[in-house]
C-alpha cells in the first residue's frame, strides 16, 4: 500500500472530493505500518474504525510524539523536527522520511491562501536556520525566504533597526510583504518602532508564555493593530507534529487547506467526535503519511460548521510549549 502514496501530489490535487477515500486508505496503511498508532488503536478497541470516517478513527494523543517513534514505515528520516522547550523538558520529535514532502504541503498551503509566493518579500522575526535546524516552523520560513526570490527577504530577529528601514523601503516601494514572527518578538518591534503599514501583512505564530503579564489573543492583536496601523493579524498555526498549516485572515479565526481538517472531541469521551462544537482539537492531516495522519492535540477549541476553528486555550496540565521558547 504504501507504493500508492508516493505521487503524494494526488492528496494535494483533490484532496477535497477524495478526503474520506484518503482518510480511509491512509488510516488503513498507518495501522499496519505504525507499532505506536497500531498499539493504540487496539488498545482503545474503537467498535469499528471505518464505520464513519472520519470521526470514527481514533487520533492518537499528541503526547506520544515525546516518548515514542511515531513512524508509519520503515525509512531513514531525512529530517527530525524537535518541539521547543525548557531545559530539561521532553520534547516532541517528529520523524521526517521526505523533506519535499513537507515543503510541498506548506508552500500549496500558502500560495491557496496567499498566492504566488514569488510575489511576496517575507521577512521573519524568528531565529535563522542555523540557530534553529530542528524547528519545522524556521525550516518552512528559511524555505519561503528563499523561494521569493526577493533581495530582502530574510531573518531580522536582532536587528529591530535594520528590520524598520527595510519595511520603510519596502512600504516605499509597494511591496507586498509579510512580516512573520513570534507574537513577543512582534509586540517588541511594534513597541519600539510604532509605523502606519500600507503593503505589509502582520502574521503571528504565536509564543507569548513565559514572557510576562499573559494577555488573551484578542489584546495581543489590538496593541498589534494598533502600534503597525494594520487592520488585522494573520495568524500561522501549526506544530511539530504536523506536516500542514492551518492560516487565520483576523479574529484568530483558522481556515485549513483541503488536506486538513480540524474536529472537536469530547474531554470524557475520547471516542466521541463531532464536525463542530467546543472541545479538544482533533487534526487530521492527509500529508502526516509517514507519521500518524490522526492527532488529538491538546488545544481546547471552537470548530464553526464551515470548517473554520478557534483555539480558545491550552488542556490543564499540559505542558508548556510554544515558538517563544524557541529563543530562549
Amino acid at each position: 500500500m504504501a507504493a500508492h502514496f508516493l505521487n503524494i501530489n494526488n492528496i494535494f490535487l483533490d484532496a477535497k472530493e477524495r478526503f474520506d477515500q484518503y482518510c480511509t486508505e491512509i488510516y488503513q496503511f498507518q495501522y499496519q505500518n505504525n507499532p505506536v498508532y497500531h498499539q493504540w488503536v487496539d488498545l482503545i478497541v474503537p467498535p469499528n474504525p471505518l464505520e464513519k470516517i472520519p470521526y470514527s478513527i481514533p487520533p492518537l494523543p499528541i503526547g506520544c510524539f515525546k516518548n515514542y517513534e511515531v513512524v508509519s514505515g520503515t525509512f531513514m528520516p531525512e529530517k527530525v523536527f524537535e518541539s521547543s522547550g525548557t531545559t530539561g523538558m521532553e520534547t516532541s520529535k517528529h520523524f521526517v522520511k521526505s523533506l519535499l514532502l513537507y515543503e510541498q504541503s506548506f508552500l500549496n498551503s500558502f500560495q491557496l491562501f496567499y498566492g504566488d509566493i514569488k510575489n511576496w518579500c517575507v521577512l521573519a522575526l524568528l531565529p535563522s536556520y542555523l540557530e534553529r535546524d530542528t524547528s519545522s516552523l524556521v525550516y518552512m520560513a528559511n524555505y519561503l525566504i528563499e523561494k521569493t526570490g526577493h533581495s530582502k527577504s530574510g531573518f531580522y530577529l536582532y536587528n529591530h533597526a535594520d528590520l524598520n528601514d527595510t519595511i520603510q523601503a519596502l512600504e516605499n516601494k509597494g511591496q507586498k510583504t509579510i512580516l512573520l514572527g513570534v507574537t513577543f518578538a512582534l509586540l517588541d518591534f511594534s513597541n519600539a518602532y510604532p509605523q502606519q503599514l500600507k503593503h505589509t501583512i502582520v502574521m503571528e505564530t504565536g509564543g507569548m508564555k513565559g514572557r510576562g503579564k499573559e494577555l488573551t489573543k484578542s489584546e495581543l492583536h489590538q496593541m498589534l493593530m494598533n502600534n503597525l496601523g494594520v487592520n488585522a493579524i494573520h495568524a500561522e498555526y501549526g506544530m511539530t507534529e504536523l506536516m500542514s498549516q492551518a492560516y487565520s485572515f483576523g479574529n484568530g479565526q483558522y481556515q485549513c487547506p483541503p488536506w486538513m481538517k480540524v474536529m472537536v472531541q469530547s474531554e470524557d469521551d475520547p471516542l466521541l467526535i463531532n464536525d463542530e462544537g467546543v472541545g479538544l482539537l482533533v487534526i487530521i492531516d492527509l500529508a502526516n503519511l509517514y507519521s500518524c495522519s490522526f492527532i488529538a492535540t491538546q488545544d481546547i477549541g471552537r470548530v464553526f460548521k464551515d470548517g473554520s476553528f478557534e483555539v480558545l486555550g491550552r488542556m490543564d496540565n499540559s505542558d508548556l510549549r510554544g515558538c517563544s521558547l524557541m529563543v530562549i
